[in-house]
């Protein structure tokens, strides 16, 4: 049974492949389909949102870049890369054919030799480490050694870039965190240093891979990730110490749980999943991140002085002037939301099925008799 499960996935996959291919090659509509389609699933026991996940994952396909052919290997060292998203990137470019380094705390007695040949050296170390590794490893370096980070602030990091290392520098933010498996549709924030030709190669690899390429000033950045990035965690872990001491018993909740509810349950968890130091940094390193922190604050206490004087009036005039601020994106906002939604109701169905069929077949296994 098995087997045969195998050789239906290996026809599955080359008539995909075929099918991605002719959509590439022609100015047919991605969701190409016939009138008795619908017909032929209902006759085939296929459920319909079974072929709608298939025109969305082809579609993804053909959007994404390929990669070119004939890659100049390069020696990469990634100082960091034992970590979370220096893996990541070890991975990456090793897959592209770079011959990429691991550069870890006790490396450091053998810096010099293994610095010496690298064309890039891409820094992946946590926030508060990272001017003081820039320092460290530029002495290595030699003029045309291409020197990058991936931190999360920009403007300290770009300046010290560029008062230690005299050869090409840049500075980049992958706009995601652990667990994500592919640039695709991924943000990658690009603050241009001194030399970007030297980093053409890697920024056409990251848009290769479907990655999407953000150039700005360190100044834009810092501002914009005081949104994205502060604001939101501190709201995310707000409101996990809260249903904490509240003592809600969250796995119960989800049985009463709109989806969208799960969705921000899951953001929670996800972020008390992790290395707390990373999210913690994320949020005090900079004045500016830690005031509008303490502005939220605010606005949280005034909204609620509102909600405790039942204002209705207020919060209607708060709600809809708000509103305004948020309309140019909402249609958008309402069709991903509902994408989300329905791949979530389909993978809940598909984890509930499997522990169903998981159930009836322990009823199944024999115990095993006690000696």
């Amino acid at each position: 049974m098995s087997e045969m499960l195998r050789d239906i996935d290996r026809e599955l996959i080359n008539l995909l492949g075929k099918r991605i291919a002719i959509l590439n090659a022609s100015n047919l509509p991605v969701q190409t389909e016939s009138d008795d389609t619908n017909q032929l699933l209902a006759q085939a026991g296929v459920p319909e949102f079974v072929w709608q996940s298939i025109n969305t994952s082809c579609a993804a396909a053909i959007a994404t870049p390929k990669s070119s052919n004939g890659v100049k290997p390069r020696n990469i060292v990634v100082i960091g890369g034992n970590g979370s998203l220096g893996s990541f990137f070890v991975r990456e470019l090793s897959l592209a054919g770079h011959n990429v380094s691991v550069f870890a705390r006790k490396d450091w007695d053998n810096a010099e030799q293994i610095l010496e040949n690298a064309e890039l050296v891409l820094i992946c170390v946590p926030i508060e480490r990272t001017i003081d590794v820039i320092a460290k490893t530029a002495p290595y370096l030699k003029p045309t050694t291409a020197l990058a980070d991936i931190t999360s602030i920009k403007t300290p990091i770009v300046e010290a870039l560029l008062q230690h290392h005299k050869g090409p520098v840049l500075s980049l933010h992958p706009m995601f965190g652990p667990g994500v498996r592919s640039l695709l549709s991924q943000n990658v924030i690009v603050c241009p240093g001194r030399e970007q030709q030297a980093f053409q190669w890697l920024l056409d690899l990251i848009a290769s891979r479907g990655g999407k390429l953000i150039t700005c000033t360190p100044e834009e950045h810092d501002r914009m990730t005081i949104a994205i990035q502060a604001i939101r965690h501190f709201s995310t872990f707000s409101l996990g110490v809260f249903l904490a001491e509240e003592g809600i018993n969250i796995s119960r909740s989800l049985d009463f749980a709109s989806p969208l509810y799960r969705v921000e349950i899951d953001i929670v968890s996800r972020l008390f999943a992790q290395d707390p130091s990373l999210y913690v940094d994320i949020m005090l390193t900079a004045e500016e991140r830690r005031q509008a922190i303490g502005r939220l604050a605010d606005t949280y206490t005034r909204l609620a002085q509102l909600v405790a004087q039942k204002d209705k009036v207020a919060l209607k005039r708060e709600f809809e002037s708000t509103s305004r601020a948020f309309q140019p994106e909402a249609s958008r906002a309402m069709q991903e939301t509902k994408h989300i939604i329905d791949s979530l109701s389909l993978l809940i169905a598909a984890n509930d099925a499997e522990q169903s069929r998981e159930a009836v077949k322990q009823q199944y296994i024999a115990p095993v008799p006690k000696m």
